[in-house]
């Protein structure tokens, strides 16, 4: 048994690591956009804010990650395993292709199709759905919408006040202070990615020593913590190239002014989720807020055919997650009749 559980921390921290790697762009994409940090010096800054936010933060989401979706009567390290190859290799399907969509959504999706999966097998098909339970999912589907919802409307009056309180000042000018501002804000959106990010997969681990038997109660340990922000720092220093291409220069251009009211708009959405205990997408939040600070000039500003293409695969996360780890899940109990 300890041989199958470190096997599966392991791989809950490969996912963690992936998340990073997906989702530098979410802490990346504006800075590069703008020219304020080359790639490299934006992915050191954005890992190193990554990893501050352990000290910053609870495990609130973490709790909500680990037992506010599933029952878990049916978990098991099996379903476990099952759920995060499901998160896994969706992730790296929406790399490949360079769709920004959520590592918390398909965590979250593979998370709930291994147990309905096992559910299903030990409980019968038509009781597939005991394998979850009603928990957080409303409000966590609702934030699929409003999540970027708040990072577009923060971002838009942000860049209402900021050309309000410059108004008597030049663009080139403007760009002068808000370079050294997108410091701080792409600072704090990479603190607000890590806060919320890093721990979906200490709630994961967390309920994998609970369902062995290592700990009898839902408490976050210190190495958890520490392991899981280890992680994600490090794939955030990998980087995720196409997707920081679609989010940082496909979507519509930005200049430091509007990176910074971006950044801003979207940490904001992420800090309140992470304070409600809501595991939320900082890939939903930063590509509103990007549609946001465009669509300020006109709505053509927005390239809304590849936003399109964005919800879509947002949309599509949580249920192709689901399925790739129910049937992950299904030929592990054919092949080892789990």
């Amino acid at each position: 048994m300890f041989t199958l559980v470190a096997g599966i921390i392991a791989i809950a921290l490969v996912f963690d690591y992936i998340n990073g790697f997906h989702d530098s762009a979410n802490s990346v994409a504006t800075v590069v956009a703008t020219r304020v940090l080359t790639p490299g010096q934006a992915v050191i800054w954005a890992a190193f804010f990554n990893f501050a936010a352990a000290f910053w933060f609870g495990t609130a989401v973490a709790k909500t990650m680990g037992q506010g979706f599933v029952n878990l009567d049916v978990v098991t390290p099996y379903v476990i395993l099952a759920g995060l190859a499901g998160a896994i290799l969706w992730d790296l399907v929406t790399w490949w292709m360079g769709l920004p969509t959520s590592s918390s959504h398909a965590l979250i999706g593979g998370y709930a199709g291994a147990a309905m999966a096992r559910a299903a097998i030990t409980r019968g098909l038509s009781h597939s759905l005991e394998g979850l339970i009603a928990g957080q999912w409303t409000l966590t589907v609702a934030f699929i919408f409003v999540a970027p919802l708040i990072g577009l409307l923060s971002a838009y009056f942000l860049m209402v006040a900021m050309y309000w309180l410059f108004r008597r000042s030049t663009p080139a000018k403007m760009d002068t202070y808000f370079r050294r501002l997108q410091l701080l804000s792409a600072a704090t959106l990479s603190l607000s990615h890590g806060s919320n990010d890093a721990q979906k997969t200490m709630g994961v681990i967390t309920g994998l020593l609970v369902a062995s038997h290592y700990q009898k109660t839902f408490e976050v340990q210190l190495w958890v913590i520490v392991a899981a922000y280890a992680a994600i720092a490090l794939g955030t220093l990998s980087g995720g190239w196409r997707i920081v291409r679609t989010m940082g220069t496909r979507l519509t251009r930005l200049k430091p002014r509007s990176g910074f009211c971006a950044e801003t708009g979207a940490a904001g959405a992420v800090l309140l989720a992470t304070h409600l205990g809501l595991p939320v997408s900082t890939t939903h939040a930063i590509a509103g807020a990007i549609a946001g600070v465009g669509s300020i000039q006109r709505l053509k500003a927005v390239r809304w055919g590849i936003a399109t293409n964005i919800l879509s695969a947002w949309v599509l996360t949580i249920p192709m997650a689901a399925a790739i780890a129910w049937l992950t899940y299904f030929v592990m109990h054919l092949v080892a009749g789990l």
